[in-house]
């Protein structure tokens, strides 16, 4: 056990795939580049395969009007590229291409840069920021996925638990397996309907856009969500039912067929599709899911079993899922080395990127998880060898008072009752019949060897914190898979950087607020498009003490230029519902501007706060 808690320092680190998103590595023309004739098509290539959006590219001239573009598709059928044909005639003078597109693991990534025809422009022009993501739909679309995550693993861990474990009591997880398939179900709907805002960066509201949703279906990601709400509406309308009437080998076949296919709508739409070493990485991602879900989502259900059970589980019971769950933690050990590999690359990346810090953290939530299953296991092993022990007699047999010698047995000094050596009355004087009492004056009794109840007790104890610790290990999960991997990060940076002036762009804040009553503290995320001289976009996103969305009845952004004595501009801003936005903030002189922020929580309560902001042309 403590080389698997060593080994799984590695394996935790990706319990859910990992987010690795796709680097430009090319473009044609170059970023940055001066063309002497105007080229035909706009060719991007990234570090991975890419899907393409309606609105992959956006290109604007040098008088900042938007230039028509042929379809966006792969050039030559390559799926890491991305290509659009210009138009005959184009202008001399400074172009901006601004582009979108989703990585192999379902996130969409964007960026833009400039190149000339001819000669640059005396002022390149400044794409809208339209193509950024939006908070509210990146925060609910994020929320989507841990919660079918945490469904994925109660659901396939509590049905394995049932059909490998066999508790003779089965109606505590009843709930697990009811909450589990219909908290997947919503939650995989909810990503369905939000595909499409999440790949454009739009408004939640957009969902509500039939063509958009239905171009959401042509793409993997698309595919993955509705082959898994297939799944499940199948598994409840057929497969359960013929399960019911079959034996328990049929379940179990029908069980595990439909836990390995809805890992595969993982696997198929993350990033072990794409990259390096496809097949092996997609089977580790299934089996690492599996593992994962065979092993907390089974200690759940263990815990429902041990509380809520009307018959306690039998030390049979224990013992199997001790066996699942050391089985489960193999499983995990060896895909996690090579998973953790794949998105490290070097050693040095664990201390020398956001991947492997975070990597790290949750690597020391692992020790722990698995000290406190260390323990689980003790008091399972204690608690079937109590059971399997023969019962033993602790009452001596009554003699009378100054008998003689061997009296009442016909035989020796000392005899067997049950097993256990009773000793004759003559061995101890003045013997009576109290049980308990002590055999020697003056020495205290031994006390009674704890019962199979006492470790099954101890068996609750142990297995509630572990599952506790689980819930940590899942929350720092959340964060790694929203971070970049270190071996995709390194490809990012060898990429071509295609950062030039006129670039448009994005600053992004977050401001701390403190109002000074109970919960009347958090921050203010705010997202300025493109952050550069002229008309700019503004959304601000409130979030409460515990990182939640929060709604609040005012917030107003102003911005001062002291140097020029230009302000304060009023940014005028309007409630979204879920968040706060203008698009026609317009910043008329580069320098550094003071952003002040005031934010008010209630009627009486309000805080103002200031950030420095630099805009350039």
């Amino acid at each position: 056990m403590l080389l698997g808690g060593m080994l799984v320092l590695l394996v935790l680190g990706s319990a859910a795939p990992a987010s690795a998103h796709a680097a430009l590595r090319a473009s044609d023309p170059g970023a940055g580049s001066v063309v002497k004739t105007a080229p035909r098509h706009i060719t991007l290539t990234f570090t991975e395969s890419v899907g393409l959006l309606d609105d992959s590219f956006r290109v604007y001239s040098p008088d900042n009007h938007r230039v028509e573009l042929g379809e966006p598709q792969h050039a030559d059928g390559a799926s890491d590229t991305a290509r659009a044909a210009l138009p005959a005639g184009l202008a001399e003078g400074t172009y901006t291409v601004a582009w979108r597109v989703v990585s192999a693991d379902s996130h969409p990534v964007s960026g833009a840069f400039t190149f000339s025809l001819g000669a640059p422009s005396p002022t390149p022009p400044a794409a809208p920021g339209d193509h950024a993501e939006h908070p509210v739909t990146k925060s609910l679309y994020d929320t989507g996925r841990y919660l079918a995550y945490i469904a994925a693993a109660l659901l396939i861990g509590t049905a394995a638990f049932a059909a490998l474990c066999r508790p003779p009591d089965t109606a505590p997880l009843r709930l697990p397996l009811l909450t589990g398939w219909w908290t997947l179900l919503i939650a995989t709907s909810a990503l369905l309907v939000l595909r499409a805002p999440y790949e454009n960066g739009t408004s939640p509201t957009t969902a509500l856009d039939l063509g958009a949703f239905t171009g959401t279906l042509s793409g993997r990601p698309g595919l993955a969500l509705l082959t898994r709400l297939a799944l499940l509406l199948l598994t409840a309308a057929v497969l359960l039912p013929l399960a019911r009437r079959g034996g328990p080998r049929a379940r179990l076949a029908a069980g595990a067929a439909v836990s390995v296919a809805l890992a595969l709508t993982w696997a198929a739409a993350e990033h072990a599709s794409a990259g390096i070493q496809v097949p092996a990485a997609m089977t580790s991602s299934v089996l690492h899911l599996l593992a994962t879900a065979c092993w907390l989502g089974g200690l759940t259900a263990l815990l429902l079993t041990l509380y809520r059970a009307k018959t306690p589980p039998p030390p049979e019971t224990v013992t199997r899922f001790s066996r699942l769950a050391f089985l489960s933690v193999t499983v995990l050990v060896v895909t996690g080395l090579y998973q953790s590999w794949r998105g490290l690359g070097s050693w040095s990346a664990l201390t020398d990127s956001s991947y492997g810090r975070t990597l790290t953290a949750k690597l020391a939530a692992a020790v722990f998880l698995l000290a406190a299953a260390g323990l689980s296991r003790r008091w399972t092993t204690l608690l079937v060898t109590r059971a399997a022990a023969p019962a033993t007699v602790d009452a001596r047999v009554p003699e009378p008072v100054g008998a003689p010698v061997g009296a009442g047995s016909g035989g020796p000094a000392a005899d067997a009752v049950d097993g256990v050596d009773v000793p004759n009355a003559a061995d101890v004087p003045n013997a009576v019949d109290v049980s308990g009492e002590p055999d020697v004056p003056g020495e205290p009794a031994m006390p009674p060897p704890p019962t199979a109840d006492h470790y099954r007790r101890a068996l609750r104890r142990s297995v509630l914190a572990e599952v506790m610790v689980a819930v940590v290990v899942l929350l720092i999960t959340t964060v790694l898979t929203g971070t970049l991997p270190a071996r995709a990060e390194a490809e990012a940076a060898r990429a071509p950087r295609p950062q030039v002036a006129g670039l448009p762009g994005a600053e992004a804040f977050t401001i701390p607020y403190d109002v000074g009553t109970p919960g009347g503290r958090g921050t203010v995320q705010i997202q300025m498009d493109p952050g550069r001289v002229g008309e700019n976009g503004l959304q601000a996103v409130v979030f409460g003490p515990r990182d939640a969305l929060t709604f609040v009845p005012e917030l107003r952004i102003s911005f001062t230029l002291a140097a020029k004595d230009i302000g304060p501009i009023d940014a005028r801003l309007t409630d979204r519902g879920g968040y706060w936005a203008t698009s026609d903030l317009t910043l008329p002189l580069e320098g550094t501007w003071t952003m002040k922020l005031t934010i008010r929580v209630s009627d009486l309560d309000q805080v103002t706060e200031t950030r420095q902001v630099e805009i350039t042309r």
